[in-house]
C-alpha cells in the first residue's frame, strides 16, 4: 500500500481570495462596511468591516456603502468607518508589557499586597514562579 501525499497536480483556483469581497451581485471590489438588519427596529446599521464574515450581514464595497439606502419607514444607522485596518495602538502595547512586568515580579507584588504564598511557593513544581489564571511564570533552566 502507498501513501500518497498532497495532490500536486491541483489546478491554482484564482476564485478564492483571502480579501473579503462586496457582497452585491457582479461586484468584485474589497469590503470596507459590514450592513446588518435590525428588524426589530426597522433600522439598517452600516459600520467598519465585521472582523469575521457572518451569514446574516452584507459586505459592501465603499460605492455601495455611500449609495446605501433602506426600504421606506427604515432608518439609517452609519458608524463611521475605519480607513485602514485595525492595529494595536500604543496603549495596548503598553498595557501588555506593563502585564508582563507585572507577572515576572511575583515576590515584590505579594509580600506588599500581604498575600499568603501560592502554590508555587510552597513547592508544587520547582520551576514555577507564579501563577495567574491559566498563565504560569517558569523559572528558566539554567537558574
Amino acid at each position: 500500500m502507498s501513501r500518497r501525499g498532497p495532490l500536486k497536480s491541483a489546478v491554482p483556483s484564482n476564485l478564492v481570495s483571502p480579501v473579503r469581497r462586496c457582497s452585491r451581485t457582479a461586484c468584485g471590489r474589497p469590503a470596507v462596511a459590514t450592513l446588518t438588519y435590525v428588524y426589530a427596529d426597522s433600522t439598517a446599521v452600516l459600520g467598519p468591516l465585521a472582523t469575521y464574515a457572518e451569514p446574516h450581514c452584507y459586505d459592501l464595497c465603499a460605492e455601495h456603502s455611500e449609495r446605501l439606502t433602506a426600504p421606506r419607514g427604515w432608518d439609517v444607522v452609519r458608524l463611521a468607518v475605519d480607513s485602514g485596518p485595525a492595529r494595536p495602538s500604543g496603549d495596548d502595547l503598553e498595557a501588555l508589557a506593563n502585564a508582563v512586568r507585572e507577572a515576572a515580579r511575583p515576590q515584590e507584588r505579594t509580600a506588599a499586597q500581604g498575600h499568603q504564598p501560592g502554590p508555587a511557593a510552597r513547592g508544587a513544581d520547582p520551576m514555577e514562579v507564579a501563577r495567574r489564571g491559566h498563565l504560569r511564570v517558569l523559572r528558566s533552566p539554567d537558574s
